[in-house]
């Protein structure tokens, strides 16, 4: 008897050990309003902890501030790079919407046409929803929009920007 239960148990410990997860554990993608409408590159990497969250780490190429608009002379120069955490609330198919609290820090700077520049180096706090739409475990469509807490002094001072930034986004990606 004492061998029957030992051989189940060991049993049971193999094949947890050699179980594996049946869900991709990884996500690229890319923000493709931002290429279309900014010109900017949002390149994001995410890591599933679990089917329905993931940790996500972002860079973002030629970054600009929001949607705020450039004049003639104008040029953002910028680059930022974002950790966030991403909770999807549908738990059949890992279709559906989802919320993502973020940290991000922003490097660079904002030229005037008359040459003065703004520093754009700040650290940002802000929370972002949106809805994914998952095809096969494989590609995703998901848009998006989050809003973010600017903690520059001399950002929030400028009359251009504000302290509040919003975004939208449309994110395309590829789980494997």
């Amino acid at each position: 008897m004492k061998r029957i239960i030992l051989a189940a148990v060991l049993l049971f410990f193999t094949g947890k050990t050699f179980a594996q997860d049946d869900f991709p554990k990884h996500e690229v993608n890319l923000n493709i309003l931002n290429v279309i409408w900014l010109s900017s590159v949002e390149l994001g990497y995410e890591h599933y902890i679990a089917f329905n969250q993931s940790i996500e780490g972002e860079i973002f190429i030629n970054d600009r501030f929001s949607f705020f608009t450039r004049k003639e002379g104008e040029k953002f120069n910028a680059t930022s790079i974002k950790v966030g955490y991403n909770y999807y609330f549908d738990l059949d198919g890992n279709s559906g919407p989802y919320i993502n609290p973020f940290i991000k820090q922003r490097f660079g700077h904002f030229k005037y046409e008359d040459g003065t520049k703004t520093s754009l180096n700040s650290f940002i706090l802000g929370i972002g929803a949106g809805y994914q739409w998952n095809y096969n475990d494989t590609f995703i469509i998901a848009p998006y929009a989050n809003i973010a807490r600017n903690f520059d002094k001399g950002v929030n001072d400028d009359g251009k920007f504000w302290a509040i930034e919003p975004n939208l986004g449309i994110k395309i990606g590829y789980k494997f």
